[in-house]
């Protein structure tokens, strides 16, 4: 029975350990940044509400912005550069509804489901974020 117990014990602490989040992208640079939002001031309460979206420019984060997406259970956080070709002017995702579209010439209207990062078809999804949520105020950091 403490063989049982000690080994489900090692399971849970090594189960819990969120050190292989994986967001490399060939295409993206990986940044070290974090900011913090606060949703009870005016230009970010729109995150309050579910499907609802803000697009942030950290000064040491990417320079193609960090899309924050509320699900309506929790709030993802996405690159806001297109992860399946270089970056470019074109490659800067432009948010419509539920959806973050790329729209350059050899990669026309790619649709990234802001829910789950993915786009049908295409290799690499959205580079995602780490998200902490504390009351009213959001963390994103990498």
């Amino acid at each position: 029975m403490r063989k049982l117990l000690f080994l489900f014990l090692i399971t849970l602490v090594l189960g819990c350990d969120d050190s292989n989040f994986n967001n490399r992208n060939p295409y993206l640079p990986n940044y070290q940044f974090s900011f913090d939002i606060n949703t009870n001031l005016p230009s970010y309460s729109n995150l309050q509400f579910p499907s609802n979206h803000i697009k942030i420019y950290p000064s040491n984060g990417p320079s193609s912005g960090v899309i924050v997406f509320n699900t309506g259970s929790t709030y993802n956080a996405f690159d806001g550069g297109c992860p399946n070709h270089d970056l470019s002017g074109c490659s800067i995702l432009t948010v419509n509804g539920i959806e973050a579209d790329c729209n350059c010439d050899f990669h026309e209207n790619i649709s990234y489901n802001l829910f789950t990062g993915q786009a049908p078809g295409e290799q690499y999804p959205l580079k995602q974020y780490r998200v902490e949520v504390i009351g009213t105020n959001i963390r994103v950091y990498n």
